[in-house]
């Protein structure tokens, strides 16, 4: 039987196990929790303040808004960042191994979400930067706070991190046909018609074969218009692969679940991932999987 935190702990095992008792529990519960009322009243309520954070940030950039309300705009950043704040403290305080959290990439993230109004503070002034304002545009990580809040943001990192050798296979195969035709465009064309070098010629590949066009290098001679033509050409199909090797192993791990043939276990001390099926202690660190790390 799953405990009412055990469902977002599945998908964010590094998170795993809260303290046995008292108000780092209840905390526990409400923090990392979505089967309670509190729970989803506190996600809610963060996503909210996640959104608004960052529409501060978007609207402190405009001139006509950010000069005449920057009073009012650095009060809500201060505002923002101690709500902020006092939330990764109290995630620290609540899981079974803050430092493991800490170094976590949704850890760094709650990090680099408040970090930057503090950095701003012991900057000794404007003359050092050109413009120490640069260290506020850091603050649009936050928006990243909220892959901890949506089911499908999980989903799809699970896909690309299963189909990670297909896709570097590939991006490899990529590479490898943009520096033969990109070498081929070079001797073809030369430096008379803008292919000064191998890497130049190999951005004007890129740029094709993506369909983007910007027209800063064309072909003049008939061979490098062909050449072009079948690049043009291959990109359309080239586009479409990565496409395909994710879903469908999204598709093929909806139907894993749906069909329970591979149940996915997670490890509540290390984090690691993905056991084999029946698998009942960790691959990586040899700790015994809990009930509460299946995932279906």
């Amino acid at each position: 039987m799953k405990t009412p935190s055990s469902q977002r702990d599945a998908f964010h095992p590094v998170e795993c196990g809260g303290p046995p008792g008292g108000w780092r529990a209840r905390l526990h519960e409400i923090i990392f929790g979505i089967d309670t009322p509190a729970g989803r009243a506190f996600d809610i309520g963060l996503v909210v303040a996640i959104l608004l954070s960052i529409l501060v940030v978007v609207l402190d950039s405009v001139p006509a808004i950010g000069g005449p309300h920057a009073e009012l705009m650095y009060a809500l950043e201060w505002v923002f960042t101690l709500l902020f704040t006092a939330e990764y403290a109290a995630r620290l305080a609540t899981v079974r191994h803050p430092l493991r959290y800490a170094v976590s990439f949704y850890g760094l993230i709650d990090l680099l979400s408040v970090l930057p109004t503090y950095v701003s503070l012991l900057v000794p002034g404007s003359e050092a930067l050109i413009d120490i304002r640069i260290l506020r545009l850091l603050r649009v990580f936050r928006i990243f706070k909220l892959t901890l809040y949506i089911e499908e943001y999980t989903r799809l990192g699970e896909a690309l991190a299963a189909s990670r050798r297909k896709i570097m296979v590939f991006i490899s195969v990529v590479l490898m046909a943009v520096l033969i035709l990109g070498t081929v465009m070079y001797v073809t064309e030369g430096p008379a018609h803008g292919y000064t070098s191998i890497p130049t010629a190999m951005y004007w590949a890129i740029v094709t074969m993506t369909t983007v066009g910007y027209g800063d290098i064309t072909p003049q001679t008939a061979l490098g218009k062909a050449i072009a033509s079948f690049m043009m050409l291959l990109g359309w199909g080239i586009l479409a692969v990565p496409t395909g090797i994710v879903t469908a192993e999204m598709t093929a791990r909806r139907n894993d679940r749906r069909h329970g043939s591979r149940p996915l276990l997670a490890c509540g001390d290390c984090g690691s991932s993905d056991h084999d099926p029946g698998a009942r202690f960790c691959k990586d660190c040899g700790a015994a999987l809990s009930g509460t790390g299946a995932r279906s």
